[in-house]
């Protein structure tokens, strides 16, 4: 009897111990930071009596450390053991979450110190972020790339639909600060996780350390003078302008222009992460099966496409639907990107190459929220999405003009 429909679970990534625990830690990870999105702002408004705008610089904070050590982050993580700095950056986010159901408790809670926990807590969140894309490739077989980044980003988009819900519990059961609490215990547990992870890290050339910018020029001489890197990044920024925009005022349109209550908006933008699942789940099948090149350029299609749904929607079906294109596109666009950077980077720029992506792409979502709420009051919620739409056009054309097209394979 035939068994080819099988899976050959000689060769499954969770048999790989290495990959497996760094998957535990991104997951369990992704869960508690998804508590602490809905719990931090509730401290500041139920325990401090915030306003709307405190509330809104607590969430850009976080992104802070993005625009202030972006760069120099890459060259700092290629110089430390990778495992070591995700540990300190878990550890880190812990103490800092910590820090607030202790201020409760000592009666010293206030907003700066809100701010100063939302900064370590970006600032943790970036230098582990590029450990964690840059240890990867030592983990798993280059022709696994794909794959093993699905996963991860399977994990995060569960975390997008089920966290908030798990949160909003934590909250109602525990109250914002013990949730909070929860959340730094999910860090420990990540930081456990990172600890047993195992592989062989691939021989890096023997180079010369020479001065931070020269450092940080090398990894943008990279980046931008790499054929295929050069288009996708500047593929990523410009659709990850326009996501900003939408994803900061997609509550507010549905509830403002298509007049949604909020339990349909939650199902609706449930609805709308669960496109993400399904993306990262046929990323690596379809590169496989219509080459990696055309792969790209339909997911491409596939967000701009529904990027341009959303301000024509009439009610809750097509608003989700919008939203589920926006996101299967997206997820399938970010699994193969991560995994062919990965592949075509010398393991000595690796962090280089990963932080001037993160600087970029997450650099610019503060100012794709604040630039789409200050368009509302002169050409409406619809225009700032019709904006948003026309960006993700553009995004198109850097790979359209590139041999990623051409692409057969990622190797």
């Amino acid at each position: 009897m035939t068994t080819k429909w099988l899976p050959d679970l000689s060769k499954s990534l969770w048999r790989v111990s290495g990959f497996r625990n760094l998957w535990l830690s991104q997951t369990v990870t992704l869960f508690g930071t998804s508590v602490t999105l809905l719990a931090l702002p509730l401290v500041g408004l139920f325990f401090l009596d915030a306003s709307a705008f405190e509330v809104g610089l607590l969430w850009a904070v976080e992104y802070l450390p993005i625009v202030l050590v972006g760069l120099p982050v890459g060259v700092w993580v290629e110089r430390l053991p990778l495992r070591t700095v995700m540990v300190v950056a878990d550890i880190g986010r812990a103490v800092a979450l910590l820090a607030v159901p202790f201020a409760l408790w000592l009666d010293f809670l206030s907003m700066p110190l809100l701010y100063a926990v939302a900064f370590m807590i970006g600032l943790g969140t970036l230098f582990f972020d590029v450990a964690q894309l840059s240890i990867l490739p030592d983990l798993v077989d280059e022709d696994k790339l794909v794959d093993a980044n699905g996963k991860l980003e399977l994990s995060r988009s569960v975390a997008q639909i089920g966290g908030p819900g798990v949160g909003g519990f934590l909250v109602q059961v525990l109250t914002a600060p013990l949730a909070i609490l929860a959340d730094a215990i999910t860090y420990l547990a990540s930081a456990y996780f990172v600890v047993f992870i195992k592989g062989r890290p691939r021989a890096a050339p023997a180079t010369e350390k020479v001065n931070l910018r020269g450092e940080i020029r090398e990894g943008l001489r990279f980046v931008f003078g790499h054929p295929l890197i050069r288009p996708l990044l500047l593929c990523a920024t410009l659709a990850e302008l326009a996501f900003a925009a939408v994803l900061a005022l997609q509550v507010v349109y549905a509830a403002d222009v298509l007049l949604m209550n909020p339990a349909v908006i939650g199902v609706v933008l449930a609805i709308g992460n669960g496109g993400g699942v399904l993306g990262a789940l046929v990323a690596e099948p379809f590169a496989r099966k219509f080459g990696t090149g055309t792969a790209f350029m339909v997911a491409i299609v596939l967000f701009t496409a529904g990027s341009a749904i959303l301000p024509m929607s009439v009610g809750p079906v097509s608003f989700g639907a919008g939203l589920f294109v926006v996101f299967l596109g997206a997820y399938i666009f970010n699994v193969l990107q991560v995994s062919l950077c990965q592949a075509v980077t010398p393991s000595h720029l690796l962090g280089r190459m990963n932080s001037v992506f993160r600087f970029a792409t997450w650099g610019v979502i503060p100012l794709g929220a604040a630039g789409g709420g200050l368009l509302v009051e002169p050409i409406g919620l619809q225009g700032v999405f019709w904006i948003a739409a026309a960006l993700n056009v553009l995004s198109f054309f850097p790979p359209l003009f590139s041999p990623i097209p051409r692409m057969r394979d990622y190797t």
